[in-house]
């Protein structure tokens, strides 16, 4: 593998930049590890440039939020035909929306908190408050409010008081036009990788998530201290089978490649919850990918070595 070269992108303008940064250092680092020639580059507006007259062997995307998930960059790397890590343009779209997911898990059976899809433009045009009257007599509280397109947890909101919805929904309309409401499941929240090799996708052990402050948002993801972790997660057989399998389909129903990750909830009786797939997991110190992998006695460096090997190979 010594004689590899690969381009690590990362940065790019969303609101998760500096993860972003951050993720890259560490994904570049333990590809050096691994013997692999790397070059970090920042995706701005002299990327195509660089790639086009400096074309490495495999490009690895860390970069979060919009175009590192939406399926921008990866169009741009097929456009040019160079190899990368990850899951390809079209299927970055579907997964990068979420109701969009929810929606191809529920149809196939697999467990997920009811939702709705509301647009700001809905509340403009019809009123705020009846709108939001009407989406608690529906659903109920609590909720979880999010963008439906974005990554850690920004823009994410409990909403436990009927009281406390018209500031939460602009606090998440601030980071998107269009909010998901989804019904607020309680319990353990829990992370599961899935990486793929020669056989097909295999999931990793889940990792438990503990936040301070009962919510798993921004502050909590990337704030040293502030969550507790478990990896591998305390969970039962039946569990653990149940988000390894869910991880799994969530990865083969949305046609995903090479590496993802699922975010899920288990309730009080045991039943495991989608909540969303990451098609460009975070890889600092405080993120989760990395424990996973760990958990399964697997180095990052050695995880993706081995997809630049099979993404060159494709």
């Amino acid at each position: 593998m010594t004689d590899r070269w690969v381009a690590v992108l990362s940065g790019g303008l969303s609101h998760e930049r500096d993860i972003s940064l951050r993720s890259g250092r560490r994904l570049s680092a333990a590809l050096r590890s691994a013997g692999l020639t790397v070059t970090e580059q920042d995706a701005d507006h002299d990327l195509l440039h660089r790639l086009r007259n400096e074309r490495p062997d495999a490009v690895l995307v860390a970069l979060h939020g919009g175009e590192g998930e939406n399926g921008a960059i990866q169009s741009i790397l097929e456009l040019l035909d160079i190899p990368y890590v990850g899951t390809d343009s079209r299927a970055c779209r579907r997964a990068w929306d979420k109701p969009t997911a929810k929606a191809e898990l529920a149809r196939a059976g697999l467990n997920t908190p009811d939702w709705m899809v509301l647009p700001q433009s809905t509340f403009r045009e019809l009123g705020a408050q009846p709108v939001l009257d009407a989406l608690v007599d529906k659903m109920g509280l609590p909720l979880m409010l999010k963008p439906v397109q974005g990554g850690s947890a920004l823009g994410a909101r409990v909403v436990r008081e009927r009281a406390e919805l018209p500031s939460a929904m602009m606090g998440t309309f601030a980071y998107g036009d269009t909010v998901l409401a989804e019904k607020l499941v309680e319990g353990t929240e829990i992370a599961i990788g899935v990486v793929e090799d020669s056989d097909g996708p295999h999931a990793l052990p889940p990792v438990r998530i503990e936040p301070s402050n009962g919510i798993f948002d921004y502050t909590a993801r990337y704030t040293a201290g502030l969550t507790s972790y478990q990896a591998p997660a305390e969970l039962s057989a039946e569990a653990t089978a149940e988000a390894s399998e869910l991880a799994v389909s969530a990865h083969r129903l949305l046609g995903l490649r090479d590496i993802s990750r699922t975010d899920a909830i288990v309730d009080a009786a045991g039943r495991v919850h989608f909540l969303e797939v990451n098609v460009s997991p975070g890889l600092t110190k405080t993120s989760l990918l990395p424990m996973t992998i760990e958990a399964a006695e697997r180095s990052v460096g050695d995880v993706f070595s081995k997809l630049v090997e099979r993404a060159i190979r494709s």
